[in-house]
């Protein structure tokens, strides 16, 4: 995708596709999910990141850390007020309420795509 920004998209995940918002600068990853009752429309993409908390959190979410092609390393549910270990080889964390990722067929070993919105 070339250089990354904040703002939205689709994650593709084999035929299905999920509204996606991304988190590239350094505030929107500093806020992630802080203080939100759930994930705005599906999923969140921080990037670049390689761990993520849930200190503050309201809700459980499921992490996927992604490498630099976009393949699922390993898939968390982490419960509110947790720290999660940094992954080596992570370039994004990808983030949605927990069970999103099992109903959408992330795993490890999965490929996703993320595609901006249209013009």
């Amino acid at each position: 995708m070339g250089r990354w920004r904040d703002g939205t998209g689709t994650l593709r995940v084999g035929a299905t596709d999920i509204p996606l918002e991304v988190a590239a600068s350094y505030r929107a990853r500093t806020r992630g999910l802080l203080g939100r009752e759930g994930v705005p429309g599906g999923a969140l993409l921080l990037t670049p990141a390689s761990s993520v908390h849930t200190f503050g959190m309201r809700f459980a979410i499921d992490v996927a850390y992604l490498d630099r092609r976009l393949t699922v390393l390993a898939v968390r549910t982490m419960r509110p007020g947790r720290l999660g270990l940094p992954r080596p080889r992570a370039r994004h964390v990808l983030e949605a309420e927990a069970g999103a990722m099992e109903r959408w067929g992330i795993r490890a070993g999965a490929r996703v795509a993320v595609h901006p919105p249209a013009a």
